[in-house]
């Protein structure tokens, strides 16, 4: 039983900055992405880019907890957990959506599927194109209500980590463009990135 928990542990990811290296090492992630730029319409970069500022492909991520005088580990600052670093409540409201009832916030495939329902979302209530990588991450971060009511306008902080998201989704776009002409299958070149 113990050789099994830790067989279906996923192994951490080694190049984080590399789309090419995080496909070669996970295996069934690019089928993951992939089923939701189908599904949903969101570019496996943009996909990859908000769950890289968000947990570093870290299943298990959770924010860190607060201290009580600099040792005693205090509470959590919010609820989020796993690769998409959704909240309990954000995370119910898509199972309810979506009818995913068995869905996981540490399942690589359910957290890229709940991006795209939430990208998806926001396109809907916000108008934000799907391939806004920048904007995309502000509504995430904020809520759609948030993004409507440009509360992050008074967050620099925040409008700087949005600038390094759509720079990632660029890079990654540009390495999957790369990386695609070298897979044997071709099944890489029918999917935008």
């Amino acid at each position: 039983m113990l050789v099994a928990g830790c067989a279906s542990r996923p192994s951490p990811v080694q190049r984080t900055d590399d789309a090419c290296a995080i496909f070669a090492q996970q295996g069934g992630w690019y089928d993951e992405t992939r089923k939701v730029w189908k599904k949903w319409g969101v570019p496996v970069s943009v996909q990859l880019a908000i769950i890289h500022q968000e947990s570093r492909f870290k299943h298990d991520a959770e924010p860190p907890r607060s201290r009580l005088f600099w040792f005693i580990p205090g509470p959590r600052p919010s609820s989020a957990f796993g690769y998409a670093q959704a909240l309990d409540e954000t995370w119910e409201s898509y199972k309810k959506n979506t009818g995913a009832w068995r869905a996981d916030r540490d399942d690589f495939g359910d957290a890229v599927d709940f991006i795209g329902w939430y990208v998806d979302l926001s396109a809907r209530k916000c108008g934000i194109p799907k391939n806004d990588a920048r904007l995309q991450y502000l509504a995430y971060h904020e809520g759609q209500k948030g993004y409507n009511q440009k509360t992050y306008l008074k967050k620099k902080w925040l409008l700087d980590v949005a600038d390094r998201v759509a720079s990632n989704a660029e890079r990654y776009r540009e390495q999957l463009t790369r990386c695609r002409r070298e897979e044997e299958s071709g099944g890489w070149r029918v999917w935008p990135f």
